[in-house]
């Protein structure tokens, strides 16, 4: 691509002296009025401006200003606001007072918005200005497209490729381009939106439903979370209990990903959901009889189950995302149960399937059990009984054999069409090192090295460890040495072990009654 050149031009006209410049881009000359000498122009200036104008059509973002200068509608409007620093400054001033991800998403539709209209006067902006974006953003998704055909994807600034957008993308930057503007006609800085209306919008394609419409695909689906958790190699137990708490309780991800475990109250079977995106999202459900079960035995085999631990954390502890949620819990057990679904000659899980689609299935599963709409409708957040029957109420199948299967699998009673799960062999808790550990060093006055501690440990615990806490990692370590190693961390923390040893000895802290101080015994001299 040539570089793109021009000039200052300068010119005396009626009202004075004046500065335009000339230049060529997108394959046209263009020429372009600046000002007179007297609203402070000035060569330098104008040579700035030229600089300027010649960098934004090397990055493809300069768009032509419109030839009429028509005055602001406004009647109180003494200076026109461009669109640029109007629609930045609203967005800034939304960070803190809108959620991370509203503020993300409006950040999202600026980087579409502002290359074409950032230079426009925002009384400049009509209908055929909309159209024309509108437009605008069709080709260039459809360049994007070939591009990729090609095999040679554009990039954007971070230097990812740069995706197509579809109808529903292009379409929500022109809603928050209304947005942006309705905030304009309230501040009298226009008189009327231009992007209001349908016609301002591309037909979106009427997409399937995605959900799930029979008993045996929940069964399979809770059947292979179970088959998944129980693998020995498995590092993340909680799948059947957020497969089930997704598909019979009808939490949105972001809901479930928060859920502390004084939100769930198993002596009364009802969650309460005190974090959601809306006030009618503040609510509580009741528990079905197979969720009471799940989440009880989560609880009981859970690392942390406190009032304030989360319920699902992530592996490491801390909160799971909507994206790990997917990838590390949804997708396993979506792959798994159309394994059991083909084997006993089942249609697949349908395409396209999303937590989000899980909790359309407790409202259908809600509904097919005989449930009125109102507690539907208060069950799953929403304020609306017509909306929550429009959306949420799918074709279930509903003979009397189905209704029988679904009454029995939400009450628990069903039988897994796969069979029992091979009994996963218990593994010691943390936990259960920590006493084994005090004895230990108790015996050894009060401090030893490492060494020494894991055999004592070792003969303690013998008896009570299972082929899982002697597996070896594939660092080579045996898994039960990493669990003594935890122990000690947590023992640390509490206090009841002193942090600043020499390495590799392990003393006992103030928390234990002073054993170490009054001891004065010197770790042992033990050969690796």
């Amino acid at each position: 691509m040539a570089r793109a050149t021009g000039q200052v031009l300068e010119r005396n006209w009626k009202r004075g002296r004046g500065y335009a410049i000339r230049f060529f881009a997108y394959g046209k000359r263009r020429y372009l009025t600046l000002g007179f000498e007297a609203d402070g122009w000035t060569r330098d200036r104008a040579e700035d401006e030229l600089a300027n104008i010649l960098a934004d059509v090397r990055r493809g973002i300069w768009t032509p200003p419109r030839k009429d200068d028509k005055q602001s509608s406004a009647p109180d409007s003494k200076r026109p606001e461009l669109f640029g620093r109007f629609a930045r400054g609203l967005v800034a001033a939304r960070e803190g007072q809108v959620a991370d991800g509203t503020y993300s998403h409006e950040k999202w539709t600026l980087s579409h918005l502002l290359p074409f209209f950032a230079n426009w006067r925002l009384d400049e902006i009509d209908v055929e200005a909309v159209d024309a974006y509108r437009v605008h953003k069709v080709k260039e998704s459809e360049a994007r497209r070939n591009a990729i055909k090609a095999g040679r994807p554009l990039k954007g600034e971070s230097g990812r490729d740069m995706r197509p957008l579809s109808a529903g993308s292009i379409n929500k930057t022109i809603n928050h381009l209304q947005w942006i503007l309705s905030m304009a006609v309230e501040y009298k800085l226009i008189a009327e939106n231009p992007a209001v209306g349908r016609r301002r919008r591309l037909k979106e394609p009427r997409r399937p439903p995605v959900y799930l419409d029979t008993a045996s695909q929940i069964e399979a689906l809770l059947d292979a979370a179970r088959e998944l958790d129980c693998a020995a190699a498995s590092q993340c137990r909680e799948r059947h209990a957020a497969i089930a708490s997704l598909v019979l309780a009808g939490p949105r991800a972001g809901e479930l990903c928060n859920l502390q475990w004084r939100d769930v109250d198993l002596a009364n079977g009802r969650i309460f959901i005190g974090r959601s995106k809306t006030q009618a999202g503040l609510r509580e459900i009741t528990m079905l009889p197979v969720l009471r079960d799940s989440l009880a035995a989560h609880k009981a085999r859970a690392y942390r189950s406190d009032p304030d631990d989360l319920v699902f954390p992530s592996g490491t502890g801390g909160n799971r995302d909507k994206d790990n949620l997917r990838s590390r819990v949804l997708l396993p057990v979506f792959e798994r149960a159309d394994q059991l679904l083909g084997a006993q000659g089942h249609v697949p899980l349908p395409r396209g399937l999303t937590a989000h689609k899980l909790r359309h299935t407790f409202a259908s599963v809600l509904i097919a059990c005989g449930e009125d709409p109102h507690s539907v409708m208060r069950q799953l957040g929403h304020t609306d009984p017509a909306f929550t029957l429009r959306v949420y109420t799918h074709g279930m199948a509903r003979s009397k054999e189905e209704r029988a299967r679904l009454a029995a699998l939400v009450n628990g009673e069903w039988t897994s069409s796969a069979g029992e799960p091979p009994v996963r062999p218990r593994q010691l808790h943390t936990k259960d090192y920590e006493t084994p550990i005090i004895t230990a060093l108790q015996g050894l006055g009060g401090c030893a090295r490492r060494p020494e501690i894991i055999r004592v440990v070792q003969t303690e615990l013998a008896s009570r460890m299972s082929a899982l806490d002697r597996e070896r990692l594939p660092s080579g370590m045996p898994r039960w040495i990493t669990r003594l190693s935890k122990a000690r961390v947590n023992l640390i923390r509490d206090g009841v072990l002193k942090a600043d040893t020499s390495r590799g000895v392990w003393e006992l802290g103030s928390a234990t009654g002073g054993v170490a101080e009054s001891s004065g015994r010197e770790p042992a001299e033990i050969a690796p």
